[in-house]
Parts: structure tokens; C-alpha cells; sequence
């Protein structure tokens, strides 16, 4: 099976939990690890991963973009251009895919919307068999790194989804 995962990075984390995920992977899937600004084809994945930064309680803009190089990111050039939602804005119909989402924010109270949640919708509007909950990785700040033990949180989540999709897998008729 193949699996593709797509993340949109402005200081590395985003970028580091794709990675963890990504090697917890291999394990049963054959997986492509892309930067969102190539614009990877689906083309024959069987799962579909995005990972996004948590911007303005939803998933990055245009403008949520520059600010994150005003903040000083020094994750590629060009960062304003395209991210996971318009990704998910010019791919085509998913249907039947296994998709997930995650996303990376700062672990405050009380602080609504997430990158993954809108992701999570957008991917299920697209026809996906969502097989994990949205999941949100978190970081010090906006420019700091990821919280103790949220690589650990991402091995486990990337376990959860391998054994729903072998699951799914075995008890879905073949068509």
C-alpha cells in the first residue's frame, strides 16, 4: 500500500512530526514525504496525510504566510505562495480514499480552531474515509519548538492510523 504525506512547515515542526510519521509508516506502506509547495500528485496513494501549522485558528492564507516570515521562518522561499488549503483547493475528488490530519499550534486554553479540524472537513468533503480524528501536535511558540514528547505522540498516532487501514483493508471487499 502507499501512503503520501503532504505538510506545509514555516519554522520545522510541522515538517519534523511529517517525518516522524513518515518513518512509523514505512513499516506497512510505501510512503512519499512532500513539501506542499511542489504540489504532489495523489495519483495511486491509498492514504492521504496533511499537516499543517495552525495560523489564525484555521489552516494558513496568503497573508498568514507573510507573517510567519516576518517572525523570521527560514523554512523555503517562496512560503507565501501555496499551502495545505490550496492544495486541497486543486485536488481533485478523492473518493474512497483514507485520509488524516494533523497540525501543529501552540497549547493554550480555551484557543479555538485548528488547521487540522478545517483539513479534516475539507479532506471528508472530498469523498476521504477519515481514519483518525483531526490531531493537533503542540509547540512552545510561534517560533519555538515542539513541546517534550510530541514526537512520541506522533509515533502513536501514525501506529493508530496503520492498524485502521490494515484493518479497513481486510474487511473492505475487494471492488
Amino acid at each position: 500500500m502507499k501512503a503520501l504525506i503532504v505538510y506545509e512547515s514555516m519554522f520545522g515542526n510541522t515538517e519534523a512530526i511529517a517525518h516522524v510519521v513518515a518513518e512509523r509508516l514505512k513499516a506497512s506502506f510505501d510512503v512519499t514525504l512532500a513539501d506542499v509547495r511542489v504540489m504532489p500528485p495523489v495519483g495511486d496513494a491509498d492514504l492521504l496525510i496533511v499537516g499543517a501549522p495552525t495560523h489564525a485558528f484555521s489552516m494558513s492564507r496568503p497573508r498568514t504566510r507573510a507573517d510567519a516570515i516576518r517572525h523570521g521562518t527560514t523554512v523555503g522561499a517562496g512560503v507565501p505562495g501555496i499551502g495545505i488549503r490550496e492544495y486541497l483547493d486543486y485536488t481533485p475528488w478523492l473518493t474512497g480514499m483514507y485520509a488524516a490530519a494533523f497540525d501543529t499550534r501552540m497549547r493554550k486554553p480555551l484557543l479555538p480552531g485548528s488547521a487540522a479540524c478545517k483539513a479534516y472537513r475539507r479532506l471528508h468533503a472530498l469523498g476521504c474515509h477519515m481514519v483518525a480524528p483531526p490531531k493537533s501536535f503542540h509547540v512552545v511558540g510561534i517560533t519555538e519548538p515542539l513541546i517534550d514528547g510530541e514526537p512520541d505522540q506522533a509515533r502513536r498516532w501514525a501506529d493508530a492510523i496503520t492498524a485502521t487501514v490494515l484493518t479497513a483493508r481486510r474487511t473492505t471487499p475487494a471492488a
